[in-house]
């Protein structure tokens, strides 16, 4: 059941963030090192908030970082539009408009002492990995930690650095795939779901939770892994993609019947939108 609040009117009017650093990804993908004048961002793991261009536009734009990395925050920004492709142009030192952070999050202290299974496809890296880091820098409050990273090709890989980082620590797992591969590629190849068998006589489903983010098609075919390994829906914690613009349930652009999912979600268990036509 959805129940969105009325959000403080302060939310609506945006406050100034400074580029901090700004490098490609992908031909398509940006990061960004964002700053407040005002200190913290005071977001959580799993939020997002809308970045705008005066005479432009504003954009929803995901959280990436945890709150554990004080300071600054980031953000990987996909150009798909005018006021991202505008984005895409500007330098470190350069400012622009930010309002939240809104939405839903990841329960991260709720999830203290699960084992943590970390499903990302895509982009879906982007929001999911303010979840991973806000673990790995908290890695004694939860029990084994499992991240599962696909995309379509090599070229699409994120945070390669950090990624490779992951891959090499002994108190995680880590394994990635690609759809299609590319010479040079010697990893898993095939979609994520590949990925499954590789950890499933590992898991303890009972202590464990998922968190998944990725395109919708990811979602009906990882749920369906998931429930096949015993997962009840409400372990299965995910974010979901809708077309948001004002972030304060005023527009209706992410509505599903009753709910929005700039107030709602972005984070829902799937316990919680099993009953919603069109949520997944």
């Amino acid at each position: 059941m959805c129940a969105h609040d009325k959000k403080d009117s302060s939310l609506y009017l945006p406050q100034v963030c400074t580029i901090v650093r700004t490098e490609a990804m992908t031909q398509r993908d940006r990061y960004f090192e964002f700053k407040l004048a005002n200190g913290d961002l005071g977001h959580k793991p799993g939020q997002f908030a809308e970045l705008s261009i005066p005479g432009i536009g504003e954009a929803p734009i995901s959280l990436s970082s945890s709150p554990t990395r004080n300071g600054t925050f980031e953000m990987v920004i996909r150009n798909v539009g005018k006021v991202t492709s505008m984005i895409h142009t500007l330098k470190a030192g350069e400012t622009l408009g930010l309002r939240g952070p809104f939405g839903t999050d990841f329960p991260m202290e709720d999830l203290r002492g699960k084992d943590l299974l970390f499903v990302a496809g895509g982009i879906g890296l982007v929001p999911l990995r303010s979840a991973i880091q806000y673990a790995l820098d908290n890695r004694k409050n939860y029990g084994a930690i499992y991240i599962l990273f696909g995309c379509t090709d090599p070229t699409q890989r994120l945070f390669t650095k950090e990624i490779a980082d992951w891959a090499k620590r002994e108190d995680i797992v880590f394994l990635e795939s690609v759809d299609r591969p590319a010479p040079g590629w010697t990893g898993n190849t095939g979609v994520i779901t590949t990925l499954f068998p590789k950890i499933k006589d590992k898991l303890n489903t009972k202590n464990t939770r998922a968190l998944i983010v990725g395109p919708p098609i990811m979602y009906k075919f990882v749920i369906l892994e998931l429930k096949t390994m015993g997962f009840e829906d409400k372990d299965i914690i995910m974010s979901l993609e809708r077309h948001m613009k004002c972030g304060v349930g005023k527009c209706g652009h992410c509505q599903i019947n009753g709910c929005y999912v700039c107030q709602d979600g972005p984070v829902f268990t799937l316990e919680a939108v099993r009953g919603l036509m069109e949520a997944i």
